[in-house]
């Protein structure tokens, strides 16, 4: 039987077929209750707060292993624990309630994002781990600031959304000449950063600047423009993203195909939908979410591997929590018929990992894992709750 050229590049997958791509039917789960959620919620609050740092941040450089991500001078841990202490602070806003030992723990790490972030900068011409904080620094700066406000503490508002304004400046100075943000620039090591511009972190910098421009801070729109330009070229057509832009010719490694993209798929079509793209749809949205439950193990393999990147589909554990965190915030988009059993699908899938100090981590990484996992954690579970808590 004779094949012609176009039956040829649809069977080696270098054309899509006209058929839809396949979409998992999920088995159904209990659902765990608000209660059981709420209790997991608890244990992660408290182990948080039991680890933080007596100068208020999370994490440190300790607990080295055999081989360690590459972390030149002291900037890079300056930035993983900027990056990690501000995810604990806005799971603390957001899920600690108002116990006292909760509002200690928010006063000092708040002192802290507010003294450091505006000192932090690149560590090294080929590495800029900065960029992680700066966006995970602004979103607990605009949970900080609707805190303030609520107390109606002015000067408090005033000083955060000055310290805001330096972060939207760094992230200015870190962009990619590509538009959006690297964090390596083995290219040139230049003033203005030749990294390739990576899908993920231009979607959890466009996630962050959308939740400051919904609380009122316009962020820069020329950083919108090109990093949401960025994003849509690694946007492929099955709904995969490109791991980083340096990857466009070689859209079919494992890495860049749909159980590859699992982790990221989520924050990029968060992203795109917040912004306004059209392509973003309802159903878009639950499927990729059906997706990552029902092939839940293809992000779950890599789950604790010590190497990154040595699971099926170059997938590295430190995908797993982000990845369901930013599906926990796609909940907020999924339709009223499809919610609560993805919520249910959420919870089960997380609230099962919870290890027995309450803590969650997916990837060793120096002593930061434990503090970043749970955070991430007590902030996708929170979004599984069928009624809001009352804070105490």
């Amino acid at each position: 039987m004779k094949l012609s050229c176009l039956s040829l590049l649809v069977s080696f997958g270098l054309l899509a077929a006209d058929k839809p791509v396949e979409v998992p039917k999920l088995p159904d789960v209990v659902p765990p209750g608000d209660a059981a959620v709420g209790k997991s919620i608890d244990r992660g609050i408290y182990f948080l707060i039991g680890n933080q740092n007596k100068d208020g941040s999370w994490g440190s450089p300790r607990n080295t292993k055999g081989l360690n991500i590459y972390a030149p001078t002291f900037q890079s841990h300056y930035a993983f624990r900027l990056a990690v202490t501000a995810l604990s602070t806005s799971a603390l806003i957001e899920a600690g309630g108002n116990t006292p030992q909760t509002r200690a723990a928010l006063k000092d790490s708040e002192a802290y994002l507010l003294e450091h972030l505006p000192k932090l900068r690149r560590a090294s011409a080929d590495a800029m781990y900065n960029v992680w904080a700066h966006g995970y620094g602004l979103q607990a700066l605009v949970r900080m600031r609707a805190r303030a406000k609520a107390a109606k503490n002015a000067p408090r508002v005033k000083q955060i959304e000055e310290v805001i304004q330096t972060q939207f400046d760094r992230l200015n100075r870190y962009e990619s000449v590509d538009g959006g943000w690297g964090y390596y620039d083995f290219r040139v090591g230049t003033q203005k950063p030749a990294s390739s511009s990576i899908s993920f972190v231009n979607g959890t910098v466009l996630v962050a600047f959308h939740e400051a421009k919904m609380a009122g801070i316009e962020p820069p729109p020329h950083l919108v423009k090109r990093a949401l330009v960025a994003l849509k070229r690694q946007h492929l057509p099955d709904g995969s993203f490109l791991y980083g832009e340096y990857l466009k010719n070689s859209p079919r490694k494992g890495i860049n195909r749909p159980a590859g993209s699992l982790g990221r798929t989520q924050v990029g079509n968060l992203a795109m939908r917040l912004w306004g793209d059209k392509r973003i749809t309802d159903q878009v949205i639950v499927d990729w979410l059906d997706r990552l439950f029902a092939r839940n193990e293809w992000l779950g393999i890599g789950r604790k591997r010590p190497i990154p990147h040595e699971a099926w589909f170059q997938i590295a554990g430190y995908f797993y929590y982000y990845g369901h965190y930013y599906a926990g915030l796609l909940m907020d988009h999924v339709p009223q018929k499809d919610r609560a059993r993805l919520q249910d699908h959420m919870a089960t899938t997380i609230m099962k990992l919870q290890e027995k100090e309450g803590d969650w981590w997916d990837y060793p990484l120096y002593d930061y894992h434990r503090q970043y996992g749970t955070a991430m954690a007590v902030m996708i579970l929170q979004k599984c709750l069928r009624k809001p808590r009352v804070k105490e």
